[in-house]
C-alpha cells in the first residue's frame, strides 16, 4: 500500500492495536507524514511513551561492545545496517540480539 492508497481510502489505512492501553490507531496519517517507516515510527514512539509496544512487535538491537553506541530497529535489515556502519566507522565490535532472542556478534574482521 502507498501513502495515496490510504488516503484515497481510509478504510485501507493500516491500524495497530494494544491490548494493554485497550486502544487501536489508524496510521493513515502517519503514513501520509512519514511514508513507508510509519508502522516502526508508531511502534517506537508508543513505547517511547508507554513503556512497551503495540501488540506482537518485538525489536531487533545492535549494542556496542566497546562503547555506550546502541540502535533498535523494527526491521533486521535495519540494525544489521547499522551495525556494519558502526563497526566499519569504528573498528568495534557489535552483538545483534534479534526479536526472538538469537544473537551474532559482528567484529571488525568479519566485515
Amino acid at each position: 500500500m502507498t501513502a495515496d492508497d490510504a488516503s484515497d481510502d481510509p478504510e485501507n489505512a493500516p491500524t495497530v492495536s494494544c491490548r494493554r492501553c485497550g486502544r487501536e490507531w489508524d496510521l493513515g496519517d502517519e503514513l501520509d507524514a512519514v511514508g513507508n517507516s510509519a508502522f516502526e515510527q508508531f511502534a517506537l514512539d508508543h513505547r517511547r511513551h508507554t513503556g512497551h509496544f503495540p501488540d506482537g512487535i518485538a525489536t531487533w538491537r545492535a549494542v556496542c561492545q566497546h562503547c555506550p553506541e546502541r540502535a533498535e530497529r523494527i526491521e533486521e535489515s535495519g540494525v544489521r545496517r547499522w551495525a556494519r556502519t558502526h563497526v566499519r566507522h569504528t573498528d568495534h565490535a557489535v552483538e545483534i540480539e534479534g526479536a526472538g532472542g538469537e544473537s551474532t556478534l559482528i567484529e571488525p574482521d568479519s566485515r
